[in-house]
């Protein structure tokens, strides 16, 4: 198994994790109901993809 020779520096260490940093979801807007949602996804506050009615969101029952 092949071992390093020499340690990595701080600099060539941060080069490499330079993209490993956390990106921020994508969002567009639902055509429905104009709430944010995730691309090609199920809108979660209409419940509707492509047009359609896929998923009934019940109602709060307070």
């Amino acid at each position: 198994m092949a071992l390093p020779k020499r340690r990595h520096s701080h600099s060539r260490t941060r080069k490499r994790r330079s993209h490993d940093a956390l990106k921020a979801p994508g969002l567009s807007i639902c055509p429905e109901c104009s709430e944010p949602k995730e691309p090609h996804r199920l809108c979660g506050s209409c419940g509707t993809y492509k047009g359609r009615k896929v998923f009934h969101i019940a109602a709060d029952l307070e």
